[in-house]
């Protein structure tokens, strides 16, 4: 069985029958079977329904806002906003997935040559607990309107979600096994998984998750020859230059620390801040965390929810514990509270240096690690130092020396002066241990499709 606990609480929500691979087979050859069809599908049709599926979601968004808020601890606001941005997905790849699937056309020495964008098949998404729903759909919306299916095997402690938004797309008029939801216990994920990658009926596999899982997925994936796309774990670093409009960096690095409680690949994790702002800086920095209000998603008011499960924060924890003991200065949090729940206080740590757990490891709680540099080579030098490579931010009031910088930075993204996010019409992805491939934007979509080329003399 699987067990769905609130994290607000500590107390359990649901039991599911977790799927066997007798089940599992089951439903990978009805997908299958559906894809096959699908493929023949129009552009047109293909777009009214993802259109169905955006308005479904808009018209239930309470409802689904309530169930992630409950299953993984997000503040309500946070996740109707959440509903809200995939909505928002779907309507976009149904506005222009018929232009990035164009055919491309060419004239090769008096012969004609065709580029076609053709499906792959089904596509297994192996996907997080954090944004349960978004990082659902911002895969599955590119990958059906291409004409592929999609199995998703979800988090365990999210599979409320998991089943609803499998109904959603029952809903919208889908055929009914293009898109479905396998339900996997949590001691039997990696065995499932390979059994779902190796099985003929998965032509591809997309991860979002931690670098450890998008290791096993990729491993799995490589030595069945089957295509991956990884979007792993990330410790952005956010510089902030002696030039920087210090309120609006704080109120972005804040907002990019806090979202989501911290448990976000892109929050920002690291404040590189130059040293002649960095007194100014952290003052600021720690006032504006210690105002964050922790608290029931579902009151007012609330920034911080719960982290998603107690071994999660029991990390979080001994992760600033470690920090400290090495040298860190506590600046605010980082006493576990009292009282049911996991929840966890918005934490600073100042001074800190190489070698600290703090500066090595992604930390995925609402703490923010502040690190001192003498000027910009220096910064560059010290947001480069991870093995993370997703997102990372500039903050200047000079806009060619904050593109100087970001020009060096070894991410998938950099935002000048503003935090870092996600957005439909911009390919989403990273470099080193932050995985490979991109997801939204024409790049994400062409992801899991056959590139196939035409010649025709």
């Amino acid at each position: 069985m699987i067990v769905t606990i609130n994290p607000a609480t500590g107390e359990p929500l649901a039991e599911y029958a977790a799927m066997l691979s007798g089940k599992i087979d089951r439903v990978l050859r009805l997908a299958d079977s559906d894809a096959r069809r699908w493929r023949l599908t129009g552009m047109g049709e293909r777009s009214r329904l993802m259109k169905r599926l955006a308005s479904h979601l808009r018209e239930q968004r309470a409802g689904h806002a309530r169930l992630m808020s409950l299953e993984m601890g997000k503040p309500l606001g946070q996740a109707l906003a959440e509903v809200d941005k995939c909505a928002w997905v779907c309507d976009w790849f149904a506005d222009n997935s018929e232009s990035f699937l164009q055919p491309e056309m060419s004239d090769i020495d008096g012969a004609k040559g065709v580029v076609r964008f053709e499906p792959l098949g089904v596509v297994l998404g192996v996907m997080p607990w954090n944004f349960p729903y978004w990082q659902v759909l911002r895969f599955a919306a590119p990958a059906i309107m291409a004409g592929n299916g999609v199995i998703v095997k979800h988090a365990p402690n999210v599979t409320g979600c998991s089943i609803a938004i499998e109904r959603l797309f029952a809903e919208a008029g889908f055929p009914g096994h293009l898109y479905r939801a396998v339900h996997v216990a949590p001691d039997d994920v990696d065995r499932m998984t390979g059994f779902m990658i190796d099985h003929p009926a998965i032509r591809a596999v997309s991860v979002t998750g931690s670098t450890g899982a998008g290791r096993a997925v990729a491993s799995k994936a490589g030595h069945a020859i089957k295509r991956s796309v990884l979007e792993l774990g990330g410790s952005d670093p956010y510089i902030v230059l002696d030039d920087a409009d210090l309120r609006q960096a704080v109120d972005a690095c804040v907002a990019g620390r806090l979202l989501n409680s911290g448990q976000s690949c892109i929050a920002a994790k690291r404040f590189v801040v130059h040293s002649a702002v960095i007194e100014e800086f952290t003052e600021m920095l720690v006032h504006k965390m210690r105002s964050a209000v922790v608290g029931d998603p579902f009151s007012d008011g609330v920034d911080v929810g719960p982290i998603a499960r107690a071994d999660l924060r029991d990390l979080v924890h001994s992760q600033v514990e470690r920090s400290v003991s090495a040298g860190a200065k506590l600046l605010c949090g980082g006493v576990l509270p009292d009282g049911p729940g996991y929840f966890y206080p918005p934490t600073v740590l100042g001074e800190v240096r190489k070698g600290m757990v703090a500066w090595e490891e992604e930390i995925f709680g609402p703490v923010a690690t502040v690190i001192g540099v003498r000027d910009d080579e220096e910064a560059v030098e010290v947001a480069n130092d991870s093995d993370y490579g997703l997102g990372s931010a500039v903050f200047s009031r000079d806009h060619d020396r904050a593109m100087s910088i970001a020009d060096r930075l070894e991410t998938g993204s950099c935002f000048v002066n503003s935090m870092v996010r996600s957005d439909p019409r911009l390919p989403f992805g990273g470099v080193k241990l932050s995985g490979y491939g991109r997801e939204l934007s024409h790049h994400g979509i062409r992801e899991f499709v056959n590139i196939r080329t035409m010649y025709i003399a």
